[in-house]
């Protein structure tokens, strides 16, 4: 068992295609766990282990394993690219304490590599990149490298020179061991470093200063010995870029192709060298559930336990609780608190996770990530520690589902075995949702997009053999006020023997589309002489009653509602006389200044080829497209723009006719905006 200075929490994150899963089978690969190098195009991967990523060629769900590499072990999470499943992406760069960025050398910067990079800045997670598919036509380092300097702040550090490109890429040049490295074998496993060649001498000089120059900008050692023209060793030039890939200020960034099995052992490599331990992070926030009151974590194995439940893996005999243990020890049958619940569980049994085997472990410390059984009543976001000293950690925060389809059961007789199979995909999702319908009382489950529900719906008939019917899929609407207005109420009713009064006055605010989706603010002066549990009913009301729908019944959304002024008269005014003057003024509000009907808006970029551009704006302009920009792509073309997600159901059968196979697409949620009446009479 390494010490915790040489364990290495990652995750793997890129746009889609861009090589994530094809990496992560090389460190499995070299490190010895597995003895043939799994392909996405043979379907032999072990970290693309559902049988719908094998036949699609994407990653759907998160997969976790350790892997032992020398003297360091790493716990990886190889995480989807598709916008579809960015919660998985999210929960795992919560447990994480640094990412492996992909990039295709061809591609460069995609949309979904901007949106994972942003998300794990959310987290303040240092990063390397891994510049890959250098062996493709139209493969550019260079111009890969500028991209990521341009679109986040001019942090690429380039550690290594591609010997060769495109079909003569061979190998590479370490800037700051000054060898070049080739590899040779049947699957690249052999690698070997030697002596540049004097040709090579010029490209490692210029590189190398380049190198220099940048660290130099924010290392005054590095720079003073620089300006002096002294030899810079070898010892401080790594550490210094260590400690500023720690502090986001750097980004080193390698390069090879994944496929060809080139430049992923000195990436792994890497991972030890740059990325942090579990104790060179900022200890964890949390906060004491008793008094609120936040508190550190500090990653040692002699304080109290403290895990982060951040995935789960349903069934039903018993679900699988993906565990990062950020303090103590937790044992086999170790009785711990949910800090959620209060509720006393018992970790019956502890594994070791291994893409979808798993091994049995006596206990689990601190910085492992590690599988749970048998905790009842927990789920995604739920913190587990010392009941002695109970804490929490925040939960995370999902994007709400924008787009929903019914599904019910060809055969009456499979109803309760279908609600027993969509539990079970929602404890696994929190993007996932399922609903009755009022009207119709069919069950509608709710998602971020087609193929997210599409792949659901593909898991109810294979993984759990139902014979199901499904509706179109169908957009998740919302509405918002039209207007600011103050509500003015007074709240007067006798119920049998019982006299209940109460009033109140309300401001109504829309908010501006794309900010905060909606606030509840208390602005009331008098305080002091009303129970603080009257204003708390009186907020979580507001936010109840607004959340519940607007005039159409959809979600009400950019809305601010500012409480002015509470009525309280003792023994009259109680919980519920607060709550129905708040649901009166919300109904008055909406009656008064009505509502408009808003839709989600999807922020699209599409690649193809520079002959197929017309074919695919003409396709997109009838369906309300904004068309930003377009760009040069390598010898393609990317179009930029925003359209309504009800315009683009179909889209991706469309394209490869529109463009003969050879295009693809990015597409995520950008906000919402008003609906045209014309675009509400379709939808009708």
């Amino acid at each position: 068992m390494p010490s915790l200075d040489k364990v290495r929490n990652i995750s793997i994150i890129a746009h889609i295609d861009a090589g994530k899963t094809s990496t992560t089978e090389g460190f499995l690969f070299f490190s010895g766990l597995t003895h043939r190098y799994g392909t996405i195009d043979t379907g032999t991967t072990v970290m693309d282990f559902l049988p719908q990523e094998r036949d699609r060629g994407i990653t759907i769900a998160a997969a976790a394993a350790t892997i032992p590499w020398g003297e360091y072990s790493y716990h990886l999470i190889d995480t989807p690219g598709h916008i579809d499943f960015t919660a998985e992406v999210e929960r795992s760069l919560r447990v994480i304490d640094g990412a492996v960025v992909i990039f295709s050398a061809v591609e460069g910067v995609e949309a979904q590599s901007e949106k994972v990079w942003r998300q794990a800045d959310g987290y303040s997670l240092p990063k390397i990149a891994f510049v890959n598919k250098m062996d493709r036509i139209g493969a550019s380092f260079e111009r890969t490298v500028a991209e990521i300097n341009e679109k986040f702040g001019n942090c690429a550090l380039p550690m290594q020179a591609p010997l060769g490109l495109e079909n003569d890429f061979c190998g590479m040049i370490d800037l700051l061991s000054k060898k070049q490295i080739h590899f040779s074998g049947e699957k690249c496993e052999e690698l070997h470093r030697e002596d540049l060649l004097p040709e090579q001498e010029e490209i490692w000089q210029k590189a190398y200063t380049e190198l220099l120059e940048k660290v130099a900008d924010h290392s005054d050692e590095v720079a003073e010995l620089y300006l002096n023209e002294e030899e810079v060793p070898l010892d401080l030039l790594k550490a210094e870029i260590r400690r500023l890939t720690w502090e986001r200020k750097l980004v080193p960034v390698f390069l090879g192709s994944a496929k060809k099995c080139m430049g992923i052992q000195p990436l792994a490599d890497a991972v030890g060298e740059y990325l942090p331990s579990p104790l060179d992070c900022p200890p964890r926030k949390a906060f004491i559930v008793k008094t609120e009151e936040e508190t550190d974590i500090a990653p040692s194995t002699k304080g109290d336990f403290t895990g982060f439940i951040f995935k789960v893996n349903a069934s039903k005999t018993a679900d699988l609780f993906f565990l990062r243990v950020y303090s103590g020890v937790l044992k086999t049958n170790a009785t711990v608190t949910n800090a959620r619940t209060g509720e006393k569980v018992r970790a019956r049994q502890i594994f070791k996770i291994y893409a979808k085997n798993t091994e049995l472990v006596e206990e689990a410390t601190v910085g492992d990530i590690v599988g749970i059984t048998v905790l009842k009543y927990c789920g995604i976001g739920d913190t587990l520690c010392d009941g002695r000293h109970v804490v929490a950690f925040d939960k995370i925060t999902f994007p709400e589902p924008v787009i929903s389809m019914v599904v019910e059961p060809k055969s009456i007789k499979d109803k309760d075995k279908l609600d027993e199979a969509l539990s079970m995909l929602c404890r696994e999702d929190q993007t996932l949702t399922q609903s009755i319908s009022e009207d119709t009382h069919q069950r509608i489950l709710s998602g971020m997009g087609e193929l997210h529900l599409e792949i659901n719906m593909k898991r109810l008939t294979d993984d759990f053999n139902l014979d199901i019917r499904c509706g179109e899929p169908r957009v998740a609407y919302r509405e918002t006020l039209n207007a600011a207005t103050i509500e003015k109420v007074e709240f007067d009713r006798v119920f049998g023997d019982t006299h209940l009064a109460a009033g109140l006055t309300v401001e109504f605010r829309p908010l501006p589309k794309g900010g905060s989706m909606f606030e509840v603010k208390n602005e009331v002066r008098d305080m002091v002489n009303i129970p603080k549990i009257m204003f708390h009913t009186a907020e979580r009301t507001l936010a109840e009653a607004i959340h519940t729908g607007g005039l159409n019944g959809y979600q009400m959304i950019y809305v601010e509602a500012i409480l002015k002024e509470l009525k309280y008269t003792p023994d009259l005014t109680t919980e519920g006389a607060v709550a129905g003057a708040v649901q009166e003024a919300v109904n008055q509000a909406l009656t008064k200044v009505g509502t408009m009907i808003l839709e989600p808006i999807m922020h699209l970029e599409v690649t193809v080829p520079d002959d197929c551009t017309g074919e695919i704006t003409m396709y997109l302009q009838p369906r309300r497209a904004v068309i930003h920009d377009i760009a040069s792509a390598g010898s393609a073309k990317k179009i930029i723009c925003e359209v309504p997600l009800a315009e683009m159901f179909g889209f991706g059968k469309a394209l490869p006719r529109l463009t003969g196979g050879r295009g693809t697409f990015t597409m995520e949620p950008s906000g919402y905006q008003e609906m045209p009446q014309g675009a509400q009479r379709k939808a009708y």
